[in-house]
């Protein structure tokens, strides 16, 4: 094949199989861009302004919905402009810039699911010195450091792929420009290129999935040895909507990424990365307003506040 070094843009094809459910994929993917986006603004906005809310738990969630926000904004948006436009390219810098963000804010919510999981464990675990452990410092310092693995990670990785030469077509089989579809695009034996983009996923995805795994061991070790019923149904109520949300969202990451990049069809790749940057997003606000009380008795009070000023 001869390498195209000069390539200026891309062709998503996105949904373009099934054109007749452009519509109904257009208010689908519309309605669960403003549902994921107002939901995890509410959760930052009730947990600023209840003072109950002011622990490190709800400091990692507020960041956590912004990590949403923004990771289903690098997607979705570009999703409901293919389904309504006949034109499907995007300039390969652009295609770049997509990959970064996408690569940043996953891998930043990788770390930052890490940090809620050691804040967990510290309560859990070490009660009478959970204050101490996880002050206001410490956990501007493991925010800081997820948004830093983030940053090392989506550069390498991008600038990596991005200066590898690309051959012949220039049809990327996805609806973003993720890094599996678009190594198919490169010229020859891609199966080097695997193995190190395996190697690099292992790091940024089961480095902090074990920190999450060990720390919940701690934790239910920890809940077992409580006497009560109360206690343990309390004590592992602070921990079970995080522990969903760990499983939804590196369930599907870990199968998309530590695979070959041949191990199923693009239809498949597709669903697969639908779960964890579009799915998982949505499901964040309902699953900590729903299955956490603190949760709901502030939205019941900020409602009360709006709604009936007078009391």
């Amino acid at each position: 094949m001869r390498k195209n070094t000069s390539m200026t843009e891309f062709v998503i094809l996105g949904f373009s199989d099934h054109p007749d459910m452009n519509p109904v994929l257009f208010v689908v993917f519309l309605c669960i861009y403003i549902i994921t986006v107002l939901g995890n603004i509410l959760i930052i906005i009730i947990i600023s302004v209840d003072p109950v809310l002011h622990t490190p738990m709800y400091f990692f969630l507020r960041t956590l919905s912004f990590l949403e926000i923004c990771y289903t904004s690098v997607t979705l948006p570009k999703v409901l402009a293919n389904l309504v436009s006949e034109s499907k390219t995007m300039p390969f810098a652009s295609c770049a810039i997509q990959m970064y963000f996408f690569l940043f804010f996953g891998v930043t919510e990788c770390f930052l699911l890490a940090c809620m999981a050691y804040d967990r464990y510290s309560a859990i675990c070490n009660p009478l010195h959970y204050t101490a452990i996880m002050n206001k410092k410490v956990c501007f310092q493991l925010t800081g450091g997820s948004y830093i693995c983030g940053t090392l990670a989506a550069m390498g990785h991008t600038t990596f792929v991005f200066t590898l030469p690309f051959c012949g077509s220039n049809v990327i089989n996805h609806f973003l420009c993720e890094i599996q579809p678009v190594l198919k695009l490169v010229c020859g034996d891609t199966s080097w290129i695997e193995i190190l983009i395996i190697v690099a996923a292992a790091f940024v995805l089961i480095l902090p999935f074990m920190l999450i795994l060990v720390s919940y061991i701690c934790i239910i070790s920890t809940i077992l040895k409580i006497r009560s019923t109360e206690g343990r149904h309390r004590a592992f109520s602070t921990c079970s909507s995080h522990l969903i949300v760990v499983t939804l969202f590196y369930g599907t990451a870990l199968i998309m990424y530590l695979r070959p990049k041949s191990s199923f069809s693009p239809d498949v790749n597709k669903l697969l990365s639908l779960f964890y940057s579009v799915v998982t997003p949505i499901l964040n606000p309902i699953i900590y307003s729903l299955r956490n009380k603190e949760m709901k008795d502030a939205l019941r009070k900020t409602g009360m506040k709006v709604f009936h000023p007078e009391k």
